[in-house]
Parts: structure tokens; sequence; C-alpha cells
């Protein structure tokens, strides 16, 4: 009776073998990947900023309700007042929920566009641990013995010229300016690759016309057409978003071209040809995934140029609206206010710090799509 040997079945994951190999040679490069987890961690931090610098409490407990005015904005009257929208850093209404309930606050109370009314003197101000306690809090009716002069309360980084809060306008920032960036990167790379696909694939007329027109867009001084553009149209988010986009996508069309200008004629694409598979299918599942490997390579880059390129517009000042939380404004107000520094200086750390995990994040990513270390 002969023995039969059981063999265990091959474990299988979300990862192909090569994506494997790629994710370890990702984390061999020690700078990149922790720089890749920094940036998730602070990015995800900034996604919850409400709950992180806001002017409204997170939850509170009046007369027996539990109120959420992080998310729902509750008309004054419901605390004796007369407003329509509740100001909850105002003396009354913090008397009236400390008489009658409770309030849990984020540990800074200010929003990127809320006013200090309290600061010791004519803003900019700078941050609290640069005055002595008698100071900071000499704005406050009872001085350093009022309860409003609390940790929550100070400006961790100063405030700007406008007596908002530089820690909570640098928050909201941070996370604008990294969703712009990610919305411009892949509209851009959905556009660019889809160009780059179809140039490739079918060739002749349809790459000659299609590259003399992207050359004669290339050429054109996109600086000066998108400050026109931005002059005239209203400022704003999608605005803004749409004006880089009709340039911003030429970027990824030539690495996609040249990739499936290499492999059209491949044995396995002439095979699915001659089986009847369609064009679309072709380019979709057998082409795409090996012109996506140079594509991925060049995101952490082109998401770091979008990024500055929106700072640069808001440090002009035709980026976004007026009062939006922006770390090109914070370095003009720097540049227009050189007698408090903190403005400038943290604009710069954010940008500087921001710019480099992504450049990290870059270099480890070509290293996991370099060919040489993936099939060694």
């Amino acid at each position: 009776m002969s023995a039969v040997t059981a063999y265990a079945a091959p474990e299988k994951g979300w990862l192909t073998p090569i994506g494997r190999r790629r994710w370890q040679n990702f984390k061999a490069n020690r700078r990149g990947y922790s720089s890749f987890w920094l940036f998730l961690l602070l990015f995800g931090l900034s996604l919850c900023a409400e709950f992180i610098a806001n002017d409204k409490p997170i939850v509170a407990s009046y007369k027996g309700e539990i109120l959420f005015p992080v998310l729902i904005d509750y008309p004054e009257e419901k605390f004796g007042g007369f407003l329509a929208v509740t100001d909850f850093r105002s003396d009354f209404i913090r008397d009236e929920i400390d008489a009658n309930g409770w309030a849990i606050w984020p540990p800074i109370r200010y929003s990127y566009q809320t006013v200090n009314s309290n600061i010791p003197h004519s803003a900019p101000t700078p941050p609290f641990w640069l005055m002595s306690e008698e100071e900071r809090c000499s704005a406050y009716p009872q001085g350093a013995a009022d309860p409003g002069c609390m940790l929550g309360n100070l400006n961790w980084l100063g405030t700007d010229d406008q007596a908002r809060d530089v820690m909570a306008r640098m928050i909201y920032g941070f996370r604008i300016s990294v969703l712009f960036g990610l919305a411009l990167t892949i509209a851009s790379a959905v556009i660019g690759v889809s160009a780059g696909a179809v140039q490739g694939y079918f060739g002749g007329w349809t790459d000659l016309l299609m590259q003399r027109f992207i050359e004669i867009w290339s050429s054109m001084p996109v600086l000066y057409i998108l400050l026109i553009i931005a002059a005239i149209l209203p400022p704003g988010f999608f605005i803004l978003l749409g004006i880089m986009l009709l340039f911003s996508w030429v970027g990824f069309v030539g690495v996609v071209r040249a990739e499936f200008l290499r492999a059209r004629n491949f044995e396995y694409v002439n095979a699915a040809r001659a089986l009847g598979v369609g064009n679309g299918t072709i380019m979709y599942r057998h082409l795409l995934p090996n012109a996506m490997v140079a594509t991925l390579t060049f995101l952490p880059f082109i998401l770091s140029g979008s990024i500055t390129t929106l700072t640069s517009l808001d440090f002009l000042g035709f980026g976004m609206p007026p009062g939006s939380p922006s770390l090109g404004e914070m370095i003009a107000q720097g540049k227009s206010n050189l007698q408090a520094p903190w403005l400038g200086l943290t604009a710069f750390f954010a940008m500087s710090i921001m710019l480099s995990l992504l450049i990290f994040v870059g270099e480890a990513t070509r290293d996991a799509f370099d060919p040489r270390k993936t099939f060694r």
C-alpha cells in the first residue's frame, strides 16, 4: 500500500507573488516605508480636523439632552439666546452649559476661521509659550485666574494678522492641500493614461494627430494661462481643480504611450486578437497593467508637484477663496509680517515635511517596481 503524500494548497492572498515581492522591496526601503505610514497618519489626523481644532464642543449635555455641536448647528434660542447659530465660545453660552450640563471640547478650541478676541495685543501674536502667563492672559477679565485662560484657548503657534489660530489653519490647510493634490493626481492619471493608451495602441494617424495636439498644448505658458483664468473665474476648490486639470494630464501620456507602442505587437496581444478579443478588453486587461507599473512610480512625484502648484497660486492670491485655510496664504502672511516669523516658519516646515515624505515614498515606490529587484 503506497503512502499518499498530502500537499498543502498554496496560500492565497489579495496580492500576487509579484505584488508580494514588490511590497517587500517597498518595505526594504526603511525611509520610504516609514514616510508612507507617517504621511498616512498625518493625513488621517487632518481628516479628523473638526475633532482636533474647532470652536464647537464635540459632544455636550444640556438639561439632560445629548448634543453634537461638531456635527449639527444648533440655534442659540436652545440655550436662551436669539442668534441663528450658537457661538459656543461666548461667556454666556459657556456659563449656561456649565450650569445645566457639560461639554467635551477638542484640544484646540479654534476653527480655521475663528477670530480670537482675547489676544494680549494687536495681531499677529506669538505662540503662548513665548509669553509669560500674565501677558497671555491679560485680555481676559480675571487675568491669569480667568477660567477661560486655559490650554485649549491658547494659541499654540500664535495667531495670524487677523487674530486666527495658526495651528488650526495649518491643520485644515494641510488637509485641503493633500485632498486637492490627490484629486488632481487621480483625475490627471485617468485622462492621461486613457489618452496615452489610445495613442500607443492604435498608432498611425490617431497617434500622429494626438501627438501634434499634445505638443502644441504643452508649449503654452501654463502659469500665465492659469493666472489669467483664475483671475476671471470665481475662486473655488473645484474651479481651481478644473483649471489645473487642463494641463496636468499631459505628463502621463508619454509614459503610457511608450508602453503601449512597445507591447501592442507582442505575441500574447496578437493571440488575443486572433481569438476575437475586442480592442477595449486587450487594452484594459492585457496592456494597461504593464503600463501602470511605470505610471504608479510617478504618482507620488505628481502629487507633490500638484501640492506645490496649489501653494504657489495661493501665495500669489489666485488660489482658494479668501479666508480659506491655505499654506500658501500663510507664507504670504509671513512675507507681509516679517515681525511675526512664526507665520512663515510654520508654513515652511509644514510644506517641507509634507513634500519630503512624499518624495521618500516616491523613491520607495520606484524601488518596489524596479524590475531588477522584483525579478532577481
